[in-house]
């Protein structure tokens, strides 16, 4: 329950370059087996919103890379978006991954209030996203922009094949103005180089989850390792 801000501490001493902090939610619902299971776990253990806010208190007095927020709408809604936006703020997060908070509504209804507080919201594409919704996104985006692998889950099995590099260089070639991260499927050193050929990062959540599952927070270093260093 308390192990938050333990496993980013270590996190940042291994070496990563941000940290993702997942926000519970009973419906995941872009993630798979492996992220929904632990959301489950942590609604179980008593994980609610407040309790995040409360463990990050003091978490810029040691921590100075970047620190998102990822999560759906509904619990930001139930907490109300100004007071979780000013909430991130004073805790010093510094931007919102939201799948399920679409362009235009956020453009219409919140950008404002994330602007207010400091916080760039991340927006995701996949391999269906069209050119003139890409430009959208990039237009609307500072930060990064979250490049889906595929049209599936967290955590699927899969290997970067020919259609997932064709995809990740189709956008390379779009000169956006943002850099691209992707995720969803790295789960090694192999598919870490094969994301980042064409991108300037790669995201982990499921494989972090099991290793830390199976391993505990003492393997996070050499996790960390395995996948950014051979």
């Amino acid at each position: 329950m308390e192990s938050t801000f333990p496993i980013v501490e270590t996190l940042e001493s291994s070496g990563v370059d941000m940290v993702e902090i997942g926000l519970p939610f009973s419906d995941p619902l872009a993630d798979g087996p492996t992220i929904q299971a632990s959301s489950t776990q942590a609604l179980q253990n008593g994980m609610t919103t407040a309790k995040l806010f409360e463990q990050l208190t003091d978490v810029r007095k040691k921590i100075k890379i970047p620190l998102l927020i990822m999560g759906y709408f509904n619990p930001i809604l139930q907490c109300g978006v100004e007071e979780f936006c000013a909430h991130c703020e004073e805790v010093g997060i510094d931007g919102l991954i939201i799948p399920d908070l679409p362009l235009a509504e956020y453009e219409r209804e919140y950008r404002q209030i994330f602007e207010a507080h400091g916080l760039l919201n991340i927006f995701l594409i996949s391999p269906v996203t069209s050119e003139v919704r890409i430009r959208e996104i990039d237009k609307a985006s500072e930060g990064f922009i979250y490049m889906v692998s595929s049209s599936s889950t967290t955590g699927s099995r899969m290997d970067f094949g020919s259609a997932q590099q064709d995809y990740f260089k189709r956008v390379a070639d779009m000169d956006l103005d943002n850099p691209r991260i992707v995720g969803f499927g790295i789960k090694d050193a192999k598919s870490f180089q094969a994301a980042t050929e064409y991108a300037q990062g790669g995201i982990i959540g499921s494989a972090f989850i099991k290793e830390l599952k199976k391993n505990g927070l003492e393997s996070i270093p050499e996790f960390i390792k395995r996948i950014r260093y051979i």
